[in-house]
This record gives structure tokens, C-alpha cells and sequence, in this order.
């Protein structure tokens, strides 16, 4: 990933109209589509060998990756795992070239925005999951600080998390009397925020199976608030997170290759789980790295990892 380059386009809304499906005007038969595409593993395309003479740096940035990998997936953690920082600001441009084509781009990116709507910090997950990369801008959207962070997730997507929740975003919306099932809803994340607790299994308000009109929702996103941090998985569809303006809640949607919403929740949570990377996969991640590091220093080795 080219760290002056933005990260693709977030196409889908993140809240929004939700409609409930139009009334069938007939008996004809409509048949859903068959999903299409399915992000997976794919092995980092890597330079040719005369592109790696004297490049002691990159070797020593993905030395540094995966010690830090390997102090994180043996050490014994409870939630969340902490993560590790390491810094591309010696690096020379070909030489930040070189580890960006390495790294590639995997299934999740984010964006934290400032209070205009503009990307301060810009995130994407390597080919090497739990392995991201982390850009922030200053207030000309100029790159200040280049780094790659090691673990679940990074750490600055939480921290803008809770500073959006300690904002002071308390709305009393004017619900019509006609919206039945908002203030049942909103009553019921405001007691799971009271009792939430760092660590314990996220509380999941699926709304899908709710009867939720466009409203409804419209005005349930208004009681949250809408935060600064916007994730999105691609896997099987897309999930789209963002945070609420209050604590510990987070908007989960999910689509398919469609882009048709099929599930869409709210979770009280530290953050939510899809957006992380799991343990097995930084195990993956370290098997991985330590071949392409093997291959860096002898360009004759062959990749064994299998998607």
C-alpha cells in the first residue's frame, strides 16, 4: 500500500435508510442472486531478486514484524491482545516501496475522521493478518506518521472510540409516540453500557429481526450518534462498522456480494469482534512472514504456504 495514496472507497453507507422490502405485485418466482467473490489469503507478490540487493532496512522492519508477532502470540493475554509499534520513518522511499508491495493489502481497512469528515488516520490490514499499517496526516493532510502495528487491532481505533464516547453527545431525541419500539431499544443499550465490563462478550441487538421501519432506525442512529471511526471487513459481502457517540456501542452492518444488507445490529462491546484479527490468524501471519523473510534473504527459497 502506498501510504500517500487514500484507501479504496467506503461505497456502501454506513447508517442510513434501511427500507423494508417493496410489496410483490404478482406471483412471480425471484430468485435471489448467488454470491460472487470471497476475500482470501493471497501470498504477498514479491520483487525480484536484483530489487532486493542491499536491503538490510526492509529486513530488519520485517524482523522487527515478526518478533513482534511472536511476543504477542506467546504471551498469554485475557480479550483483546496489546500491540506493538514499528516505525517506517527511517526508511528511505524505494525502500518503503519495497515493504509496502510485501505487505499488500488484506480483508480490512479503517479511517478515523476529524470533526470535518476528513481522513486524519488511515489504516490498512497486510496480506498478514493482525499486521497493519497505520498513516496519519496533519492538518494539511500532509503524512506526519507512518508506522506498522502488530496485533487484534490497532490501538488508535479504540482510543477514538472512547474520545468520541467522553465527548459529552447526550441528544434527548423527539421520538414520535408512533415509534413504538425505539425508547424500549435505547432503554436496553443504555443498561448494557452500565453494565459492560472490559473484556466480557459483546451484547448484540440484531435489528434485522426487529419490525424496524426507515424511521425507527433513522432515529435509533440519532439517540447513538454517529462516531469518527469507520471499519470495513470484506470477507464473504462486507461488514461495515462504525462507532456510536456513546460508550462501548458500535454499529454493525453486514452485506453480501450484492451489497444487499442481511444483517444489521448494534453492539455494546470494546470492539467488535469482526473487526479483529483472531489468535490463529497472527500464528498464520508469523508462519507466513518468517518464509517471505527466508525467501528476502535467499531469493532461491520457495513460498510454502498455502492460501
Amino acid at each position: 500500500m502506498n501510504p500517500t495514496r487514500e484507501l479504496r472507497p467506503f461505497p456502501i453507507p454506513v447508517v442510513g435508510a434501511f427500507s423494508a422490502p417493496a410489496p410483490v405485485a404478482d406471483e412471480t418466482l425471484d430468485y435471489v442472486a448467488m454470491p460472487q467473490g470471497m476475500a482470501m489469503y493471497r501470498p504477498p507478490v514479491l520483487p525480484e531478486a536484483e530489487q532486493l540487493a542491499g536491503c538490510d532496512a526492509v529486513v530488519a522492519v520485517f524482523n522487527d514484524v515478526l518478533t513482534a508477532l511472536n511476543q504477542i502470540t506467546q504471551g498469554s493475554q485475557q480479550g483483546h491482545a496489546p500491540t506493538l509499534r514499528i516505525s517506517l520513518s527511517a526508511l528511505s522511499a524505494p525502500d518503503l516501496v519495497l515493504v509496502n508491495q510485501i505487505l499488500g493489502e488484506g480483508e480490512v481497512s479503517a479511517q478515523v475522521l476529524t470533526q470535518d469528515g476528513a481522513p486524519a488516520i488511515q489504516i490498512q490490514e497486510s496480506v498478514f493478518a493482525g499486521v497493519w499499517r497505520v498513516l496519519c496526516s496533519d492538518a494539511d493532510g500532509a503524512p506526519a506518521h507512518d508506522w506498522i502495528e502488530v496485533g487484534a487491532v490497532p490501538q488508535v481505533l479504540q482510543q477514538s472510540a472512547n474520545e468520541d464516547a467522553d465527548s459529552g453527545y447526550h441528544p434527548v431525541p423527539d421520538i414520535p409516540a408512533e415509534l413504538i419500539n425505539v425508547p424500549s431499544l435505547l432503554v436496553e443499550l443504555q443498561d448494557q453500557r452500565n453494565q459492560w465490563a472490559a473484556g466480557q462478550a459483546a451484547h448484540v441487538v440484531n435489528l434485522t429481526l426487529l419490525p424496524l421501519s426507515t424511521d425507527d432506525i433513522a432515529y435509533l442512529d440519532h439517540g447513538l450518534g454517529t462516531g469518527r471511526v469507520l471499519i470495513l471487513s470484506r470477507g464473504y459481502g462486507n461488514c461495515r462498522i462504525t462507532n456510536c457517540r456513546v460508550p462501548h456501542t458500535w454499529r454493525v452492518v453486514y452485506y453480501n456480494s450484492q451489497d444487499t444488507v442481511i444483517l444489521n445490529t448494534v453492539e455494546v462491546t470494546d470492539m467488535p469482534e469482526v473487526a479483529c484479527a483472531a489468535p490463529e490468524d497472527l500464528h498464520d501471519s508469523a508462519q507466513r512472514l518468517q518464509e517471505v523473510i527466508a525467501w528476502i534473504e535467499h531469493p532461491q527459497t520457495e513460498l510454502q504456504s498455502a492460501p
